[in-house]
This record gives structure tokens, sequence and C-alpha cells, in this order.
């Protein structure tokens, strides 16, 4: 039976995951330090059923996910769009990589909740198969989502350099 010395030691280890989650769905300095206290909170309630048939970090990563996706349903908000107080406009001086960064950037997060995810899944290396278990869905059922994603922020991007 795991112990609260067992959870707190992996969670220390693996909080990281939780800041990325937190990162990826909140701009907002306090609504990041709530949802990583809910999926804390989350993880703490769930660590009984924790069997360990997967990897730790790949068990918090589903409660950060769905702790994430579900935290402000209550609230109906308007998905999550980057600012752009986060990528400070250098007039002096334009990096075309930062500049390319920082419409990526913006591009995921007009993304869904549900694609933000796949994409930082996608992004942390894990397989379609492995993204697939964590979200509940089918390894061909990433694959089409990965692709049209890619297609969107290949188009959001462009617009960008359109316009600026």
């Amino acid at each position: 039976m795991p112990t609260e010395q067992d959870f707190i030691l992996l969670l220390n280890r693996h909080q990281n995951i939780i800041h990325k989650v937190c990162n990826l769905y909140m701009d907002d300095v306090a609504e990041r330090e709530d949802l990583f206290q809910e999926i804390t909170l989350q993880a703490w309630k769930a660590f009984t059923s924790f069997r360990g048939d997967a990897k730790f970090s790949t068990w918090l990563y589903r409660v950060a996910l769905n702790t994430a996706i579900t935290f402000f349903r209550k609230d109906k908000r308007q998905p999550q769009v980057l600012s752009a107080e986060i990528f400070p406009d250098k007039t002096d001086y334009h990096d075309p990589v930062e500049e390319q960064v920082s419409a990526m950037y913006k591009a995921i997060g007009q993304l869904s909740k549900i694609d933000k995810a796949l994409v930082m899944l996608y992004l942390e290396d894990y397989d379609y198969k492995e993204i697939g278990d964590l979200l509940g869905i089918t390894a061909n059922n990433v694959a089409v989502k990965m692709n049209r994603i890619k297609t969107r922020l290949k188009e959001e991007t462009k617009k960008h350099y359109e316009y600026s």
C-alpha cells in the first residue's frame, strides 16, 4: 500500500510535469498556482488507485491533464490564449527564430485543451500509442489529430508572418 511519504517523494521527483501542464493551460500566475494545487490534490486523492502498471510519470500526466481540462469547466472559461506580454516586443532587435517560437506558442495557445495536451505529450517524445493510452483514444486517432494540429499550426504561424 503506497504511503504519504511515497507520494511526496514521487511528486517532488516529477513536479515538473505539473508545472508544464499548468504553464500550458494558464497564463495568469495565480491561476497556474491554483491549478497546480488542484492537480496535486487530485493526484493525492487518486494515489491509492496507482497500481504501478504504468510509470508514475505517465500516471501523473493523465491526472494532470484530466484535471487541467476539467478544472475551470464550471466557470465555462474561454480557451486560454498566450498573451503578448509573455513575448515582449523588442523593437530595436528582431530575432527571426524568436519570432517563430513566439508565433508557434501563440498558435498553440489557441488550440483546444485536448489538442494542447496532444502537442505537449508529442513534444515530450511520447509515441502515438502512449499518447492514446494517456488520453483514452487510439493511436490512429492520435495520428489523425496530430496531422490536423500540425496543419493548423503551420497555417496560424504563416498568418503571423503575412500580417507582420
